[in-house]
């Protein structure tokens, strides 16, 4: 993973946890700021200020970045939009000093006056508040509680979403205990002057995208020794995957579509 430095202690909560989540894409993607700089259009030392907490990225980058990595972008636009909030009224906040109160302001000379019978009890009135300092009070504490609310309800979309997700992909019963996911080496050699990972046995099936297995760890290797980074050996062909397929067929000339037929094969294979 890539060494950040420590977020700022002044940071809003919302915007520390939006850019937690920028720098766990990046490093799940195994992203440099010069392929963020290249995949979304937005500079390098803007991402660096991005990921180090000292400038709010627009909206747009954050479309950018999940759409290349896969990921779902609507929980970052929920916490841009919390942060952006909260980010425009700190910087708001004009360093104005207050006034003084009125018993502290220079009084001039009154004119000499009768004095005036006061019938009944009078009690001295209260000294009034500093002006500007109970507004300024409530409008913090009023963000504060809208930040608060928002993200508990984030949070309780997350995890709603979670339930469905697992609810929707999880298997039937059955009896037989659930075999481990296995792992790939990559064994990548010449052979018959084609190269190979030595996973499928020289197989060049055609594959999609949701597609595992063997086939697909053996397109993983040889996608990563061309230089395109699939992300794990892992069998599984999901979006960073197919991220990698797409470049590779459009370096190679051929028709970027995502499926692995046996002209990308043959690409793959040299």
């Amino acid at each position: 993973m890539s060494r950040y430095k420590p977020l700022s202690d002044e940071l809003d909560p919302c915007a520390r946890q939006l850019v937690e989540q920028l720098r766990r894409l990046k490093d799940q993607g195994e992203l440099t700021m010069r392929h963020l700089a290249a995949k979304t259009g937005y500079s390098a030392r803007s991402w660096e200020r991005y990921l180090g907490g000292t400038s709010l990225p627009p909206r747009e980058a954050l479309e950018a970045l999940a759409r290349i990595t896969g990921a779902d972008p609507v929980p970052l636009i929920a916490l841009h939009e919390i942060a952006a909030d909260t980010w425009d009224n700190r910087r708001a906040q004009p360093d104005v000093e207050p006034e003084p109160a009125p018993h502290e302001q220079e009084q001039e000379p009154e004119a000499e006056q009768e004095p005036v019978t006061l019938i009944g009890p009078t009690t001295p009135p209260a000294a009034a508040p500093a002006p500007g300092r109970f507004p300024h009070i409530a409008l913090t504490a009023g963000v504060i509680a809208l930040a608060v609310a928002l993200s508990a309800a984030l949070l309780l979309m997350l995890r709603l979403d979670d339930g469905v997700t697992q609810a929707a992909v999880a298997a039937p019963p059955s009896t037989a205990a659930a075999s481990p996911s296995p792992s790939y080496t990559c064994r990548i050699a010449r052979v018959d002057g084609r190269w190979s990972a030595g996973i499928n046995e020289g197989r060049n099936d055609e594959m999609v995208y949701g597609a595992t297995g063997a086939d697909v760890a053996e397109a993983q290797c040889l996608l990563r020794r061309a230089g395109i980074s699939p992300g794990g050996i892992d069998g599984m062909f999901g979006p960073l995957t197919l991220r990698a397929v797409k470049t590779f067929q459009q370096r190679s000339g051929l028709v970027v579509d995502g499926m692995l037929g046996p002209r990308s094969w043959k690409a793959l294979r040299g």
